[in-house]
């Protein structure tokens, strides 16, 4: 039997000579994803965060001229807390959505990399709106992921052709002295995680690495280093992308910026909690590849972008030092 559930309630008598304050309190309880009981009365379930989200809009009404009272009760038994349940049920969002994609999957094949990066930002806005809002999870929830996840494999397989699987092996700690005046390789028409570790590898590892960009992985000459491939050198290993296993192969993980730098990488390829700056990066790597064909001239476009961040980065790291000082 499932447990009983405690519930946040929200009795609210809105002023009716404030259209526009109206308005925005409506939104904003649909935006927190509240179930309407009856009217005027919205309904959450309890914890501290949405207790304390309700109350901001209780004062938001009461500074508009209204009237609004907060409650927590629990459900009195199991067919009420099915009853509550049910008033959350996110199954016709989730049809919506799932009916975008496929209608995105459509267009994919015909998009640039930058109307491309547009639209999974938009869909994955969409699709994480809902989910932050459905508190009872289901099979609907169950099918909408894997119908988000085949979409988002989807188009990485359009902007990154050849996208390496992740190996489960041991990262072996090499000397960068080992690792001077080589030639690295890796698939041409760079994406991300490729682009950044060419940077890393030329401004952190081998500063004077030469690079190949290959048409096909199976064209790696034996004498170079392949990276962000199945069987490279450097590729992803475990939950690590390939810039991140550089920089464990390398001794390079005490430096924060760099480890910041990987966490935005990491979000950009395979997904996770992603740093303010990181729709901004994509935005332009996306932006650069449209217009330059050449990956010389595209890893020359996009490293002053990573020096900067990881300048700022280093920067903000000696403040919050500075601070616990």
């Amino acid at each position: 039997m499932k447990s009983l559930s405690t519930w946040s309630l929200l009795v609210l008598t809105l002023p009716t000579e404030n259209a526009t304050a109206r308005m925005r309190i409506y939104r904003s309880l649909k935006a927190k994803g509240c179930a309407v009981l009856r009217d005027g009365v919205y309904l959450l379930p309890y914890n501290q965060v949405h207790e304390d989200a309700l109350r901001e809009v209780a004062s938001a009404i009461a500074e508009s001229g209204g009237a609004a009272h907060l409650l927590r009760a629990p459900s009195l038994d199991t067919a009420q807390e099915e009853e509550f349940r049910t008033l959350f049920d996110r199954e016709g969002d989730y049809a919506v959505f799932m009916g975008s994609l496929a209608e995105a999957r459509k267009t994919v094949s015909g998009q640039s990399a930058a109307e491309l990066t547009r639209l999974l930002r938009r869909l994955r806005k969409g699709y994480d709106a809902i989910e932050a809002i459905d508190y009872f999870p289901d099979d609907a929830a169950t099918r909408a992921k894997a119908a988000w996840q085949d979409f988002v494999a989807l188009v990485d397989t359009v902007l990154s052709p050849g996208e390496p699987h992740a190996s489960e092996r041991v990262i072996r700690r090499l000397q960068r002295e080992d690792y001077q005046g080589r030639t690295w390789a890796t698939r041409r028409r760079i994406w991300v995680d490729r682009a950044a570790s060419a940077w890393l590898i030329r401004r952190f590892i081998d500063t004077h690495a030469r690079f190949l960009w290959l048409a096909s992985p199976d064209a790696c000459p034996d004498d170079a280093l392949g990276f962000d491939f199945d069987g490279a050198a450097f590729t992803h290993v475990d939950e690590r992308v390939t810039f991140e296993v550089l920089l464990a192969s390398f001794d390079l993980e005490s430096d924060p910026a760099l480890r910041r730098l990987g966490a935005i990488v990491h979000a950009l390829d395979i997904g996770g909690p992603a740093a303010s700056e990181a729709a901004g990066f994509e935005a332009v790597v996306a932006g650069m590849r449209q217009h330059i064909e050449n990956d010389d001239r595209l890893l020359e476009q996009v490293s002053p972008v990573l020096d900067a961040l990881y300048t700022q980065f280093t920067a903000n790291a000696k403040e919050d030092s500075r601070r616990r000082s």
